[in-house]
């Protein structure tokens, strides 16, 4: 993405990534396209798992949670505490824009789309780097039913990941 924006400057350029992705195997770059506040809009999806790779535990799998490489579930004396991304790049002054959604209903769908228009704007307006995470289900690698995970969900994900805006609400764009 950097590549991209810096290549073609007029252009909008965003990337959608998973936790397994973005926390994991691209933590650094995440983090110094913050830093750098690359002008670039970040959708980062958080299902708390691999959901794409068989269910392996992600950087942002929550303790006690299952996962076929944590089947006793994550235990932070073995695999470490899951990764707070909103908070953790809120804390960089090229990030301009961090929030935190959830799609688990309709009013919580309506903030996410208004974060994610926002942290595009921010791009257009050329203030610097944008993300919206956003909490999302993952049943089949749950080994829930869609309503089940939509409760575990609320229940835990939004316990560990408040919902809510980290930086730049007062943004005028």
């Amino acid at each position: 993405a950097t590549g991209a924006k810096r290549s073609l400057p007029g252009k909008y350029v965003f990337t959608y990534q998973g936790d397994g992705d973005l926390a994991a195997i691209g933590t650094a770059e995440i983090v110094h396209a913050a830093t750098r506040g690359e002008k670039i809009t970040t959708i980062f999806v958080n299902n708390a798992i691999y959901g794409m790779t068989s269910g392996q535990m992600a950087p942002t799998t929550l303790i006690g949670q299952f996962s076929t490489t944590t089947p006793f579930g994550r235990k932070p004396e073995l695999h470490g505490y899951p990764v707070r991304v909103s908070e953790m790049l809120s804390t960089l002054e090229g990030a301009v824009y961090v929030e935190r959604v959830a799609v688990n209903n309709v009013q919580n769908i309506k903030k996410a789309k208004a974060a994610i228009k926002k942290a595009f704007q921010v791009q257009m307006a050329g203030l610097g780097f944008s993300i919206v995470e956003v909490l999302s289900i993952c049943p089949t690698n749950w080994g829930m039913t869609p309503a089940n995970s939509l409760k575990w969900l609320e229940e835990n994900m939004m316990e560990h990941y408040p919902l809510g805006n980290f930086k730049g609400k007062d943004l005028e764009v």
